[in-house]
């Protein structure tokens, strides 16, 4: 199956994930960092952030979520953090609000995703999907 991403939707998961890896590696002086299972699945995201994702199994879309959902967070605190600091209007809460609203776009597309395959899995499988399936059955594109 097919992630498509936009322009905007590729800028604003690439600086996403960067200020999250950023964040990860001043983790030390900070209370909240991100799992590093997440860490490693931002880092696996990253190069494939160039247009439209393909997305082949159930456990290759739970990753991509995991990763999308903690950029997604991340830039949900970081627009909190410059409205608090500036004000709503703020050019950088304003762009920060952009790239939230295009991570969590994605995010949704790709929770249908999810539910879709999960549903095929199923009616496949005669039961829901386990660990087994949720790799082994593919998805062409």
């Amino acid at each position: 199956m097919i992630l498509h991403c936009n322009f905007e939707e590729i800028q604003a998961l690439t600086s996403g994930a960067e200020m999250v890896l950023a964040g990860a590696d001043a983790a030390a002086e900070s209370a909240v960092a991100a799992p590093a299972e997440a860490i490693a699945l931002i880092e696996h995201l990253i190069p494939r952030l160039t247009g439209d994702i393909s997305v082949t199994t159930l456990t290759e879309q739970r990753q991509v979520r995991l990763a999308i959902s903690v950029i997604c967070s991340g830039l949900l605190t970081r627009m909190d953090e410059k409205i608090l600091a500036y004000s709503p209007g703020h050019e950088e809460a304003v762009n920060t609000y952009f790239d939230y609203g295009h991570t969590r776009t994605v995010l949704d597309r790709l929770d249908q995703i999810g539910s879709e395959m999960g549903a095929i899995i199923e009616l496949i499988t005669g039961e829901a999907a386990t660990l087994e399936t949720a790799a082994s059955v593919t998805f062409p594109d």
